[in-house]
This record gives structure tokens, C-alpha cells and sequence, in this order.
């Protein structure tokens, strides 16, 4: 790979970035990111990317040094026989760009395995790229573990410290306190940075955690789009989704403890009251708002 040198940004953090080219003009662009790890449970955030970036034509820009960011005992490289050679796929960041030809913004994806180590130094690499990138806007996605039954939609929360951000879009404050994952670093870099930064997480039951879930995936998705107003083309997950939903339950049949619990889940969730949703159109024009405001234009 060749390695550019990027006009702006902290010299020492440019080093850890191995620039395969300049990234493509974009238009106010939103940085997306999600990382394997604690805060992405059964891969539904990273699953979500990885299908935005193999259904699109995306341009592959930057990846990190992984030396740097990772115990290979805890995470191993894996082996690969490419034609009778053999390659070691290490585990990595990867930056992708993403045009939208019928939108008047593009995205720039990251994802890959959170980093065991330097946190600090990946934030203010992940910084770089925002700067190198002119981002507008971060977006993490996530998924946790929660009480929730696989037959229902999954709910996704949002939330944002820019309470300008927040009455714009119908999201919350930042609420939770304790140990935290590179994520939380990263809001936290990039409010330094005056860069506003949202968090979306989808809930999957935690009976059902142990595979991959396109569902979760699929939620995560919808609720991208409906917050930026961006297309991600999370209707063609439905198929995937649906198998996944019909495979957890064949699992279950004849157990007939967990189908009881399952049905208090279910009854639980009906019971809730649907906060009233704004409408796709109604939020894109609010963010838009909300992005001139900040100089996004």
C-alpha cells in the first residue's frame, strides 16, 4: 500500500493511517462507524456496514496499521491459502467511501474489530480521517443485549450531547455511566473536537445472541435513514431477517419453558406505549436545518 501524507491533521497520528488514495470529492459527508467488539453484539452493527459497503461501490481510502492497535493473542490473524499462497488476513479498521448518486450527501464508513490498545492514539486517527474527510456529522451504530422477544421489530435508541442535534432529530441525552467501550471514547474525542456525534443501538433478545442477526442489522439501517435521511436500502434485508426470525422460533418449539417466556416478552412489548415517530421526511428536513446551522452546507 502506498502511504500518503494527508495536507492537514496531527502528523503523529497520520502515521498509524495507511492512505490507499485520496479520498473521492464528497459532499458534506457523514462519517458511520462500527466496531466489532463489547458494544456489537453478534456483529449486527459492523453486519450492517459491511452490506452498505458490498451492495454499493465504495472506494476503499485508509485501514489502520494494525501492529499498533492490537494483541494478536487475544485477537489472531488468520490464515489464508490464496492459489497455494499462503496470506495473513490481520485483524484491522477500514475506511470506505461511499457516494450517493441520488442524495445530496455521501458517506464515509468505518469499521472493523475494536482496537486492545492506544485508544487515545485511534481517536485522534479517527479525527484525521474526519478532518482529511470534511465530515459533517459522526453516526456509531451498535447493538446490546436486552429483555426483548425476536418476534417483534427491534426497537433502536439514539442519543446525542448536542441538544440542538437532539430537538432536532427526537433524540435523548446521554445517560450512561461506567466502564465504556472505544465508542465511547470516540464521542467523547469528537466533542472536543466541536463535531456533533449521534449514538444509535439496536436491542436483541438475549436468548438469541449466539449468530449472526440480520434483523438487528436491518433495524439499524432503518433507523440510519430515518434519522439523516439517507438511503441505505435496508428493505432488502427483509428476506434475511425473516429467515432468521423463522429459525430462532423452529429452535424453540418444543421448548416449551422458553416459549412461555418468550410470550411474557411479547406481552410486555405490546403493552408499551409507541412514542409517536416523526415521519422520514420530517426529520431529513430537520436535519438538514440542523447541519446549515452548524456550517454543513
Amino acid at each position: 500500500m502506498d502511504r500518503h501524507q494527508a495536507p492537514t491533521g496531527n502528523l503523529r497520528c497520520m502515521s498509524h493511517l495507511i492512505w490507499e488514495a485520496d479520498p473521492p470529492e464528497l459532499r458534506s459527508p457523514i462519517l458511520v462507524a462500527a466496531f466489532e467488539g463489547w458494544f456489537d453484539v453478534g456483529g449486527a452493527a459492523t453486519n450492517a456496514l459491511e452490506w452498505l459497503v458490498e451492495r454499493a461501490s465504495s472506494t476503499h481510502v485508509a485501514g489502520l496499521d494494525p501492529d499498533e492497535f492490537y494483541d494478536f493473542s487475544q485477537r489472531r490473524p488468520l490464515t489464508v491459502l490464496s492459489e497455494g499462497r499462503r496470506e495473513i488476513s490481520w485483524p484491522s479498521v477500514d475506511v470506505h467511501a461511499l457516494r450517493l448518486p441520488d442524495s445530496d450527501r455521501d458517506l464515509v464508513l468505518i469499521l472493523g474489530v475494536e482496537p486492545h490498545l492506544r485508544w487515545k492514539a485511534f481517536v485522534e486517527a479517527m479525527g484525521v480521517v474526519a478532518e482529511r474527510c470534511h465530515i459533517a456529522l459522526l453516526v456509531t451504530l451498535g447493538a446490546v443485549l436486552a429483555e426483548v422477544p425476536h418476534t417483534r421489530p427491534f426497537t433502536v435508541t439514539g442519543s446525542t450531547a448536542d441538544s440542538d442535534l437532539a430537538e432536532a432529530l427526537r433524540l435523548d441525552p446521554p445517560s450512561y455511566q461506567g466502564p465504556t467501550g472505544v465508542v465511547g471514547v470516540l464521542h467523547a474525542h469528537f466533542q472536543d473536537l466541536d463535531t456533533p456525534a449521534v449514538s444509535l443501538r439496536v436491542a436483541e433478545p438475549h436468548y438469541a445472541s449466539g449468530s449472526p442477526n440480520p434483523k438487528a442489522s436491518r433495524a439499524l439501517l432503518e433507523r440510519l435513514e430515518r434519522v439523516t435521511g439517507l438511503p441505505t436500502g435496508w428493505a432488502e434485508l427483509d428476506s434475511a431477517a425473516d429467515e432468521w426470525e423463522e429459525r430462532i422460533s423452529e429452535a424453540m418449539h418444543e421448548e416449551n419453558e422458553i416459549l412461555e417466556y418468550v410470550e411474557s416478552l411479547e406481552r410486555k412489548a405490546d403493552a408499551l406505549t409507541a412514542r409517536e415517530i416523526p415521519s422520514p421526511d420530517d426529520l431529513a428536513a430537520e436535519f438538514e436545518r440542523f447541519l446549515r446551522q452548524q456550517g454543513g452546507e
